[in-house]
């Protein structure tokens, strides 16, 4: 999450700190030795909006965890020949010509009872009801089967922008097969090989045409239409049940034992005398025949839920062990920089020494996330039910919170004085300045003499929630290293 910066320069966004404020900065930058066009750069990287959305389909075997490894350029993304592989995450940031983007893993697909046809529309609706840009993969040695027709079709009742990857393209023999998937009618079939990198660099750029650039920041002013909140958690703590009960009806069906998956459900509801929307995700239930697929189908309906929200509330049912599975979906939240709630669901179940351990549980596994605000409810009794509201204003208000450049930099001042950073190698690096780049979540640039330690990073991240608040929200601190220009600075 805390990241050195990597910029090509070509940001060139200040609006965010409005003009007086940017030429103060620029000013107090160039004091310090900083190359202008290179903080230019830092802050346009560091101050948009979320990230576009490239999703990865394609049937089972045609390469997709491949192909998404060579995109990100690291061996991430699950790679195996059977489908149906369980990974712990399904988007990962990438970087193509100096743009980032995020990438939506739809591999590991598994046959159900359904059939694989219904599993990989079930799969890829789920991806590409987020993206922006579609990559569909196919098998160029194969060529075109029924199932690749089925997904063709679902990419056009889509209307997303669409690019052909040929897979499996390892030398100049196999064109002819890539050339031979113009019959699918999506535009050009791009010859990779995944596995070599083969023609990658083509695909990409036109990947890069097709999505969007990452949105402008705007500090205070909030999308339009009602705040969205997705609300998640493992299957069957509860979430169905949650949502009846702040809708005062029965619009989800309730059921533990429930053998389709079915898309989400966007509720309107009128709670605390606000219309919020409620993403639901409580349509996936672990099935007999699918253990590790039930559970890919929870992370990517979990995933695609998070990214069309502002809030996510974290079902967690306290009747049980907090699980790996709860700590996964919450990393999931975090990650996607998402306004964070946690509600233990079946309170009103618990006796003292299962409240006692649960406390305990709490102070361990979920310390990364001690500045989430915490709800104790029952869905089914509705107890403390009117808690929850202010828990997610309190984590809205945190997630749009944006300090003045000129009190953070006070701010840092006492820090460096009070705290210095600990010497490493005969230099003491030093924060020189900083500024918020973004919102939403708060997004933070430091300027420093040296590489910062990830555990000095941490201690200015406490320190930034202790002075300012950020109750609710994760915060991004990223930092720019000044360059050595010899003696004269």
């Amino acid at each position: 999450m805390n990241d050195q910066i990597h910029s090509d320069g070509s940001g060139h966004e200040h609006g965010e700190l409005g003009d007086a404020e940017y030429a103060e900065f620029m000013e107090l930058a160039a004091q310090e030795g900083f190359d202008p066009e290179e903080v230019e750069g830092a802050l346009g990287e560091a101050g948009h909006g979320p990230l576009p959305v490239l999703a990865v389909v394609g049937r089972p075997n045609v390469g997709k965890s491949t192909l998404v490894n060579r995109i990100i350029g690291r061996r991430e993304a699950v790679v195996q020949d059977k489908p149906g592989v369980t990974r712990d995450r399904v988007s990962y940031e990438a970087e193509w010509a100096g743009r980032r983007f995020k990438v939506v893993d739809t591999g590991g697909w598994e046959q159900d009872v359904l059939g694989l046809d219904a599993s990989v529309a079930a799969q890829a609706e789920y991806a590409i009801e987020t993206a922006d840009a579609v990559v569909f993969v196919v098998d160029s040695t194969v060529g075109a089967t029924d199932t690749d027709e089925a997904v063709v079709k679902l990419l056009r009742r889509a209307g997303k922008p669409v690019v052909l990857c040929a897979n499996k393209v390892d030398g100049q023999s196999g064109e002819a097969d890539a050339t031979a998937l113009w019959s699918l009618g999506l535009g050009e079939p791009y010859p990779v090989s995944s596995l070599h990198g083969r023609g990658t660099g083509d695909m990409l750029d036109a990947v890069l045409e097709a999505l969007p650039d990452a949105p402008a920041q705007k500090f205070g002013t909030a999308l339009g239409g009602p705040r969205r909140i997705a609300l998640i958690g493992r299957p069957n703590v509860g979430k169905s049940s949650l949502l009846n009960k702040v809708a005062g009806e029965d619009r989800v069906v309730v059921n533990e034992l429930a053998g389709t998956t079915r898309d989400p459900v966007d509720e309107l509801i009128n709670l605390g005398g606000i219309t919020w929307k409620f993403i639901d995700t409580a349509g996936i239930r672990r099935r007999v025949h699918l253990q590790e697929g039930a559970d890919y189908y929870a992370s990517l309906r979990t995933a695609a839920a998070v990214e069309k929200a502002e809030v996510a509330v974290v079902l967690i049912d306290s009747s049980e062990s907090i699980s790996v599975q709860d700590q996964r979906i919450i990393t999931m939240a975090v990650e996607a920089g998402r306004a964070v709630v946690v509600a233990f669901n079946k309170w009103d179940t618990l006796d003292e020494e299962r409240r006692y351990y649960l406390e305990r549980e709490i102070e361990t596994e979920l310390a990364q996330i001690a500045w989430a605000p915490r709800v104790n409810v029952s869905a089914v009794t509705g107890r403390h039910m009117e808690k929850l509201v202010p828990a997610i204003e309190t984590a809205l208000e945190g997630w749009e919170t944006r300090v003045p450049t000129g009190r953070l930099n006070a701010f840092l001042g006492e820090i460096v004085a009070s705290n210095p950073h600990p010497i490493r190698g005969g230099k003491q690096p030093r924060i020189l300045f900083g500024t918020q780049a973004g919102t939403k979540p708060p997004r933070f640039v430091l300027f420093a003499s040296g590489f910062l330690e990830h555990g000095y990073r941490r201690f200015v991240e406490r320190r930034l929630r202790e002075e300012f608040g950020f109750e609710g929200t994760p915060i991004h601190i990223s930092v720019r290293v000044r360059e050595k220009r010899g003696r004269n600075k």
